[in-house]
């Protein structure tokens, strides 16, 4: 460890503990294996060296909901959909990682691209990425999205806002409200969900570029890289984020030690998830609260791609918090919902994440803040789901990431 991630470490390691969490873990860990208990997953894991830090922190009991659905699809002929997000009448937004928006008007036909969106630096991850209703958007229509934009030295993540046209053919009144820092050539690894808290401010997911030499990016507080960031809708950080009166931090950071996070929610409790693309191995469920430090790339389950130990890791380090759940082999999750709607009383309080590699829909359910149950759905259709929300109808809406990827609609079986 290089001396400012020590002294990170160290500064970090007062307070930030969880044993609430801990205890639950345990007692839901007692509670399942009292039981007879299949998992979802049956491979061998990719680090079987590695061990849980409590019971139940990776492969849940499955289970089977018994809920009747259908998939209708809405739309076809989509370029690596990103992001789906449902308008209040219904119709959905949903970006295009080459650079393109569209509304998606029931009964489903795509609309014309949206027009006077900035340039995108679309290559690799990168391109035109998640997109959310500002929280005044049923009187002032204004949205956010994220994208990759080119910069003096490479590329990183940058968040605007705008104001979407009565017609919904065009962005009005367009405007950054935040650039990631520092920029880096590079192509992998710029996070990039958004979601606003019911603080009202806007919390964004920052990937830590992926090569070996910004990894330990996610550990310092000068830069941006492998974060959360926590702004007012203008952009400013929040005055009471952790590390406004740290000199030298940057102002807007929530949390760090972030490897790539596409995947996030805000439960009924207004407790903020994330579900993290780790190495191999590695994907990461956490509970994220201010100021904690979650590891990357000193503190990780699994290995490198290559099959070697990840350098310097550990999967237990002090000052770092231990995820709620990770899964061995992976899910690679992107998009995430707690579901609370009427359509489907069955699955109210589940968290749903999208899964690429899982090439499907994984449900969890939750106890308190740990992970009891498990169950992956619509791995027949084997399409990779980047995106998943609930729309005002109670129905789900995902999109699957291919270069014809579609939208589908998840509703109650007729």
């Amino acid at each position: 460890m290089n001396t400012s991630r020590a002294a990170l470490a160290c500064a970090l390691c007062a307070g930030l503990a969880s044993p609430a969490p801990a205890r639950e873990a345990a007692d839901a860990g007692a509670r399942a294996a009292t039981r007879d208990c299949r998992t979802v997953e049956t491979r061998p894991p990719e680090a079987p060296e590695q061990e849980p830090a409590f019971p139940g922190q990776t492969r849940a009991c499955a289970v089977d909901s018994h809920v009747a659905f259908e998939v209708i699809v809405l739309a076809k002929g989509l370029e690596h959909p990103w992001a789906v997000e449902p308008l209040p009448d219904g119709a959905l937004l949903v970006t295009e990682r080459p650079g393109r928006m569209r509304v998606v008007a029931p009964p489903g036909e795509p609309g014309p691209p949206i027009e006077n969106l900035p340039e995108v630096d679309a290559g690799g991850q990168g391109g035109l990425l998640d997109v959310a209703l500002g929280p005044g958007f049923a009187s002032d229509r204004v949205i956010y999205w994220s994208y990759t934009e080119a910069r003096d030295g490479g590329n990183a993540t940058t968040v605007a806002r705008g104001v979407l046209s009565p017609d919904r053919r065009r962005l009005e009144d367009v405007r950054v409200v935040f650039r990631a820092q520092p920029a880096y050539d590079g192509h992998m690894h710029f996070g990039s969900r958004l979601d606003f808290g019911p603080d009202g401010m806007l919390y964004a997911t920052l990937g830590e570029r992926s090569d070996a030499p910004m990894r330990p990016q996610a550990q310092q507080l000068e830069s941006h890289m492998g974060k959360t960031i926590r702004v007012r809708p203008d952009g400013s950080a929040a005055p009471d984020n952790p590390f406004v009166d740290r000199e030298g931090a940057r102002p807007e950071i929530w949390s760090l030690g972030h490897r790539n996070v596409q995947a996030a929610a805000f439960d009924e409790s207004g407790r903020y998830w994330q579900v993290e693309h780790g190495a191999r191995g590695g994907d990461e469920l956490n509970l994220v609260e201010k100021g904690k430090n979650y590891g990357w790339p000193i503190a990780a389950y699994g290995e490198e791609y290559t099959g070697v130990a990840i350098p310097g890791a550990v999967t237990a380090r002090p000052g770092s918090e231990q995820p709620v759940y990770y899964w061995d082999p992976v899910i690679a999750p992107s998009g995430a919902q707690f579901y609370t709607g009427d359509a489907f009383p069955a699955w109210r309080g589940n968290l749903f994440v999208g899964g690429l590699v899982a090439t499907g829909l994984v449900r969890l359910e939750l106890e308190g803040s740990r992970v009891t149950g498990e169950e992956h759905l619509l791995l027949d259709r084997g399409r990779r789901v980047r995106d998943v929300r609930q729309g005002p109808d109670g129905a789900l809406y995902l999109v699957t990431d291919h270069g014809d990827g579609e939208l589908w609609k998840i509703a109650p079986r007729r």
